[in-house]
């Protein structure tokens, strides 16, 4: 079977008021679990913000490390998860059902082979 990642962006501002986190840790354990009960999710972890970020490159053969994200961005890789679907429609049924996608993004993406 196809598996897709669903990739979870958030605002760098922030994401949800204050007041609804309870709420939103309730979806997003509901989320999570309904993936697992349809038998599609492979894996799923959060990341820390970009602040936490150091970024590598290697330019004329010389290794550069830099503190932080590549670029400025108004919303950052938060976490993601890897599911197996039949299809990209499947896939995208369930990005939509991700709690974060009413103030962030969602990004899927098939996975080679």
């Amino acid at each position: 079977m196809p598996q897709f990642l669903l990739l979870n962006y958030l605002p760098v501002d922030g994401g949800p008021p204050a007041d609804e986190a309870a709420d939103q840790h309730q979806r997003w354990q509901r989320f999570a679990q309904d993936l697992v009960d349809a038998g599609m999710l492979i894996s799923n972890t959060g990341l820390k913000g970009p602040d936490a970020a150091t970024t590598v490159r290697i330019r004329g053969g010389e290794t550069q490390i830099t503190d932080g994200p590549f670029a400025e961005t108004k919303e950052y890789l938060a976490g993601y998860f890897l599911i197996e679907a039949p299809d990209l429609d499947a896939a995208l049924k369930h990005a939509e059902q991700m709690p974060s996608a009413t103030w962030g993004s969602v990004e899927v993406r098939p996975s080679w082979g």
